[in-house]
This record gives C-alpha cells, structure tokens and sequence, in this order.
C-alpha cells in the first residue's frame, strides 16, 4: 500500500479567522489570500455577538468566494445558510450532521469536530459529513486545549477512508510537516497565519512551499 502522503493529495490551507475582529481586518484577509493558495476560510468570531457577527462576516464571505475560497461558518447552519456560506463546521455539542444537512442542503459543505477520536470520526463520517476535524496537535492560545491528536491518527484515517481530514492545533509553516507527511488533506490553521512574524502574506506563502503548492 503506497503512503497516506503519496496515495492522497497534498495537504492544503484550511484559514481559520481569529476570534476577534475589527472592520479593517477585511484588508488583511484580502492580503493573505493574495498571497498564496488557500482552500477554504472558517469563520469563527467567538469573541462577537450574533449582530455583531452578522454585520462582519458579509464582507469576508465576499473576499473569500471572489478568490474561489469556500467561505465554512463555525457553529450555526442557520447563520451559515442565512448569509449564503458555502460550508458550515459544526463542533460536537452543536447538533446532529443530519439536521446541518437539512438546513444546508446537498451541495454545501458539513465539516464536524472529531477531537482525538476515531468513533466520532467514524460517526461523523457515516452520518454524511464532507470532512473531519483533529486536533489539537499542538500547543495553541487560540481555544482551549481538552484534546490532544498524534500523527497516527492521521494515518490510520487516511489508510482507511476517503472522506477528507483536516489537522488543526497551533499549525506553523515549522511545525506542519509531519501532518502532511501523515497525510492530512487540509491543515486548518489560525494564529500560524495571523500571529506569523512576518505577517500573514509571509506565513501564507510558506505554508504554500509546505503543502508543494507554491
């Protein structure tokens, strides 16, 4: 059987917004997805109200579809469907796959929340999800960490099923290699993008060289 990172296709940037943010962040997320290929961006403004969600998210849907980036809504279906996303990611206590799916239809996307967990994983996958998620893989500020993931459930996902997997947990442009080399298809990152050193145009073209897609 050939590797999980020949037999699959190389691992792509999964954006995760940061939790808090102000009108202007819109010119930067325009920037980083300027800067290098990008698959989809979440949006997940934990930090902010529904109104105040409802206010900000339009323009970043727009930027990201206008780049053929999936704009994925965390948490809410119904928020996701009101503002015309292409994708929602549902954690486990935000309701059933079946019931997103009713909401978002057929053709939008359903990622789940799985932690370090392979029944969830496999629940999730037989419930019609479109992806999984893993993590936290490494140390990150960004939520809390209850879950810790290792490389070889990454392996053991891809060697058995086709349905995509995404890695997410204080991802860097340093620390990324031995997912792709697992085989993730997405590597979901936040502040590995927004918190780089060199800004997220920087951090973006070198998850690019990462993944082989620069």
């Amino acid at each position: 059987m050939a590797s999980p990172a020949k037999r699959r296709r190389m691992s792509q940037l999964y954006l995760i917004t940061p939790p808090r943010i102000t009108a202007d962040f819109v010119t930067t997320l325009e920037s980083a997805l300027e800067a290098g290929p990008v698959s989809a961006l979440q949006i997940r403004l934990k930090d902010h109200s529904e109104t105040e969600l409802l206010e900000l998210a339009p323009s970043l849907i727009k930027v990201a579809q206008s780049r053929g980036v999936a704009a994925i809504l965390n948490d809410s279906p119904e928020l996701a469907d009101r503002l015309g996303c292409d994708g929602v990611h549902i954690g486990q206590s935000d309701g059933r796959v079946k019931d997103a799916r009713a909401i978002m239809g057929k053709d939008r996307t359903i990622g789940v929340t799985c932690h370090a967990s392979r029944h969830l994983a496999m629940v999730a996958g037989e419930a019609g999800a479109d992806y999984v998620a893993f993590g936290a893989f490494y140390p990150t500020q960004t939520k809390p960490t209850d879950h810790v993931a290792t490389t070889d459930l990454l392996t053991w996902w891809v060697e058995l099923f086709e349905l995509p997997c995404v890695a997410i947990g204080g991802i860097t442009p340093d620390n990324g290699a031995p997912l792709v080399e697992a085989g993730a298809d997405f590597l979901a990152v936040c502040g590995g993008v927004w918190l780089h050193a060199d800004g997220p145009a920087a951090a973006v073209q070198a998850f690019a060289a990462l993944t082989g897609d620069a």
